[in-house]
């Protein structure tokens, strides 16, 4: 079933949902079509079984690095994001037959694939939230950086092609990188220098982030800090 998997995401990935048929697959594995039916009924369970292997992996690895006690929040986000970027370079084409084929997915499964997205989001949020909250991240706004961050990651299987001269592991490595710096206080620039101007700099943006952070509850309808 590995590999009637592996080459039905390959398929997907080439030629769309829509545009690849069972027999492709079945040929594709050398496989008769009757046969094939022993493992799989339909292209809708070969997809149910991608986008369950998505969710299962994806958001609990993530949940695994968040929760760790002996990282702080820059080394939990620096190994959470090469984590994710590894999964894009490393398999390609689930990612890319579930961005491709996002409209054409039946129902069922399009609400599997959007829960694994969001929880995806959730955990990066959550993560960039703590380091904020701990004072270790400058005061952004968590889910836009997050979604930015997840951009980065996923355009990694559409522009990366590995090679034994091109390895996934250092490109993994430079997002992650760039990633903790878009958010960490760097230690020796302006707003972070231990002058008067430097603290009031600091705390203007704490009073920013507190800002947004009350008026997202208040339109949520909740008392400040209650989940």
């Amino acid at each position: 079933m590995s590999e009637i998997l592996d080459q039905a995401m390959r398929l997907f990935a080439e030629r769309g949902y829509d545009g690849t048929t069972l027999q492709d697959v079945a040929d594709a594995v050398g496989l008769s079509r009757p046969n094939l039916y022993n493992y799989v009924k339909s292209k809708d369970e070969l997809l149910v079984a991608m986008v369950e292997a998505t969710a299962r992996s994806a958001a609990s690895s993530l949940r695994e690095v968040r929760q760790r006690t002996d990282l702080d929040p820059a080394a939990k986000l620096r190994m959470l994001v090469r984590t994710l970027a590894l999964r894009r370079a490393e398999q390609p084409e689930q990612f890319r037959t579930l961005d491709r084929s996002d409209q054409a997915l039946p129902p069922e499964i399009a609400k599997k694939h959007l829960q694994s997205r969001r929880a995806v989001l959730r955990e990066i949020t959550a993560l960039i939230e703590e380091g904020v909250t701990a004072g270790s991240f400058r005061p952004v706004d968590a889910r836009i950086t997050a979604l930015s961050i997840i951009g980065m990651c996923n355009w990694v299987a559409w522009w990366f092609h590995p090679s034994p001269a091109h390895p996934a592991e250092p490109v993994a490595e430079q997002i992650a990188d760039n990633a903790v710096q878009m958010v960490v206080r760097a230690a020796g620039r302006t707003p972070d220098a231990p002058t008067p101007l430097g603290a009031v700099e600091l705390l203007r943006q704490d009073l920013d982030y507190l800002t947004r952070l009350l008026s997202a509850d208040a339109e949520a309808g909740d008392p400040p800090g209650r989940e």
